[in-house]
């Protein structure tokens, strides 16, 4: 009988662990993919969608083409029972929770973004992790361009015009470099804004640029960036952030009104929440990638703590959470699974880096290859061309080489797109009889009766039977969300034709923290009903 392999995850490490174990072990295994998306981001080029120079659709590829032999799943995971061998997910349009078995697990998740502990980044800073990250700030700089063509406040334009990146590592140098670059190239567009004007700021922790590369490429880097009239903050974090304001913890004052963060990494909740042995945030795992203390449990990737030799913790020895290294991790997986169900001895997981490049934009870069370090036009080069043959996907080359050569020979784009985004706070209409959700389903609101009447029913956990509640106009339900539950426990239809508001937990919060009436109605409904102490900010963790 086949073996079931499932992925979590479709970045670098997960798609490429679900071809290489498919390449492995052919009809032997039913291979599965599981992920949010339907299609594949390459990281890498981000920050030239950010800036420009290449189309958001380029930079990714469909899934379900670059995995042919293997069953995609576009769904979210909720959670892993590792004794039962179970992965819950929630899939469709009613976000309905589905069990899937697995003989073996491999989990890819990567990482997330976390800046909460800086005060005002979470709500002030636009992040690159993304491609709707690398489309918004796109669409936010040239949204700041035409403000400051049109202000008639100096303050105003000052701010409009001044863009800060909060990190000095290969996405913060390469993302700063490209939109320098998306500035520069579209200035001549707004006659009223004068190149002096413009001011862009990279602000760094650390004492030097890029410190995965040696010292005298680092150097050189930030001496090119400031060639290019971008500031270099080094030993500089950041303290606060406000609408207009970046405050560092020198105590200089930014005004400013572009901030984006390239730091902050952190686990995901599911990655959070595994009853896996986790350090630093990342899952530890044994040097064949086994999960520790799991035989049938495999983790590579950002998500995965990988020492790359006996002894590492003791040493920070362990695998960067780089492409290179992902791709590498992925035969390793699939080679070892392999051994697993044949009765094969695992083999560690051995691999030397062969280099690091990173882009500066304006056609020049670092690299560090086979030892050799190369900086300028050369380096650029061999960015785009070792990066270009790591495409999956010859249609995708060739699309982006075409992006590249046409951005070459022509002028850079100022049209500002905007994506849709759902409103936070939005009005559904049912008709009599409509299910609104089903006991399961993945909360998605808080809900709040307009006009018409909804009937909610759950089961009493006490007696152990159903109870039915009528909610009519000024009646709410599903404020179980509000306390950080995932799953609804009760289920809603409409007993009339009825119209609702739905708000996301996070703008319910927003509203109970501003607003007294709100909140202080919230705390005795909470103790009266849950029998527990409520308060915004008790939500907003929970």
């Amino acid at each position: 009988m086949a073996q079931r392999i499932l992925i979590l995850g479709g970045g670098f490490a997960g798609m490429f662990a679900a071809r290489e174990v498919k390449k492995r072990l052919g009809q032997a295994a039913e291979v599965e993919l599981i992920n949010d998306q339907n299609y594949f981001v390459f990281q890498p080029l981000l920050p030239e969608v950010a800036g420009g120079s290449i189309t958001a659709p380029h930079a990714v590829s469909p899934l379900r083409f670059l995995l042919r032999d293997v069953f995609v799943r576009q769904a979210r995971v909720d959670s892993v029972d590792f004794e039962r061998k179970i992965v819950t997910v929630f899939q469709g349009v009613q976000r309905r929770p589905t069990e899937i078995a697995y003989d073996h697990l491999i989990v890819a998740m990567g990482q997330t973004v976390d800046l909460s502990r800086t005060p005002g980044l979470t709500e002030h800073a636009l992040t690159m992790k993304t491609l709707e990250d690398a489309r918004r700030l796109r669409a936010h700089v040239i949204e700041r361009l035409e403000h400051a063509e049109i202000t008639q406040l100096p303050e105003v334009k000052r701010e409009a015009l001044t863009f800060c990146v909060v990190g000095a590592g290969f996405s913060g140098v390469e993302t700063v470099g490209e939109m320098k670059e998306l500035i520069d190239r579209s200035l001549k567009y707004y006659p009223n804004i004068d190149p002096s004007e413009v001011r862009v700021v990279v602000v760094e922790f650390a004492g030097r640029v890029l410190g995965e590369l040696p010292e005298k490429l680092g150097a050189y880097a930030a001496r090119k960036l400031e060639e290019r009239g971008i500031e270099v903050m080094l030993n500089t974090g950041v303290a606060s952030a406000t609408g207009t304001r970046l405050i560092t913890t020198t105590g200089q004052e930014i005004p400013t009104r572009t901030i984006v963060a390239t730091i902050g990494n952190a686990p995901s909740r599911v990655v959070r929440e595994l009853a896996l042995e986790k350090a630093h945030g990342r899952i530890v795992v044994e040097r064949t990638l086994q999960a520790k203390g799991r035989q049938d449990v495999w983790s590579l990737g950002d998500c995965a703590l990988i020492p790359m030799k006996e002894g590492a913790a003791e040493r920070g020895d362990f695998a960067p959470p780089t492409a290179q290294f992902a791709v590498r991790e992925a035969r390793t997986v699939a080679a070892n699974i392999a051994a697993a169900l044949q009765g094969r001895p695992l083999k560690p997981f051995q691999y030397v880096s062969q280099g690091a490049l990173a882009s500066l934009g304006a056609r020049r870069g670092v690299a560090q290859v086979w030892g050799i370090n190369i900086s300028g036009l050369p380096a650029w080069l061999l960015w785009r061309a070792y990066y270009l043959s790591f495409l999956p996907g010859f249609g995708t080359r060739v699309r982006v080489l075409i992006n590249w050569i046409l951005d070459a020979l022509s002028p850079r784009s100022v049209v500002q797109i905007r994506s849709y985004t759902p409103p936070a706070a939005r009005y559904v209409h049912y008709r009599a009889g409509d299910r609104v959700f089903e006991a399961g389903n993945r909360a998605d609101g808080f809900y709040t009766v307009i006009s018409g009447a909804v009937e909610l029913s759950y089961q009493d956990e006490a007696t152990g039977g159903t109870v039915t509640t009528r909610i009519g106009p000024g009646g709410h339900f599903g404020e179980r969300l509000i306390l950080g539950q995932q799953r609804r426990s009760g289920t809603v239809r409409a007993l009339e034709d009825s119209k609702v508001l739905v708000l996301d937990r996070e703008e319910f919060l927003k509203i109970a923290d501003g607003f007294p009436v709100v909140r202080d109605y919230f705390k005795a409904h909470m103790k009266e009903v849950y029998g527990i102490d409520w308060s915004p900010n008790s939500g907003q963790q929970g």
